[in-house]
């Protein structure tokens, strides 16, 4: 199967962002409830190996859920661990092969092409979150949105549990990326 779309354009937004990081910011609160950019980074280092392992189906049967929250530490090379995982979890998804059949990331086993949307959408409302909680702006793709738009189209009303705040009203005729934040419980505004 030929990959649906490709990451670099999410990953190197997502790497530009957490570039701009500063180690004065790491305690700041972001868009998600009592999560901080710390946190945050933790779960990021987390999940851009696990996507990058599901691309390869080394982790089937074996993955877990990526530590987040206070509890959990933030490796000392962050700064540079983010970027280099990201090119791989890139390079990992351009195989065709990534997508085909199942896979699994975070203990959760699915089919590879939603798996990737899946990894997109974290890429790119993660990097969102790190964004806004850092004053800066992140460059997404249209087409990206497009993938998440779709994706997100039928979320209920009260969000998903465990992966998504109640959707956040917004108008019919907001910006594509409004509308993709506001499916995932973030306010746009």
């Amino acid at each position: 199967m030929n990959p649906v779309f490709d990451f670099e354009s999410a990953a190197s937004a997502m790497a530009a962002v957490v570039a701009g990081i500063s180690d004065d910011q790491l305690t700041a609160p972001t868009p998600m409830a009592d999560i901080a950019v710390r946190d945050l980074l933790v779960h990021v280092v987390g999940l851009t190996e696990a996507f990058r392992q599901a691309a390869t189906k080394e982790a089937v049967g074996r993955s877990e859920a990526p530590a987040i929250g206070p509890d959990a530490e933030l490796v000392p090379d962050w700064r540079d661990r983010i970027p280099a995982q990201l090119k791989a979890l890139v390079e990992a998804w351009r195989e065709p092969a990534a997508w085909a059949g199942e896979t699994e990331a975070g203990g959760v086993t699915m089919p590879a092409e939603i798996m990737a949307t899946v990894a997109l959408d974290e890429l790119v409302i993660h990097g969102w979150d790190l964004a806004q909680a850092t004053g800066q702006q992140l460059n997404v793709r249209e087409s990206d949105l497009a993938v998440l738009l779709e994706f997100l189209r039928d979320t209920p009303p009260e969000g998903t549990p465990g992966l998504f705040g109640p959707v956040v009203p917004v108008p019919a005729d907001a910006p594509v990326f409004h509308r993709v934040l506001a499916l995932t419980g973030r306010n746009p505004a």
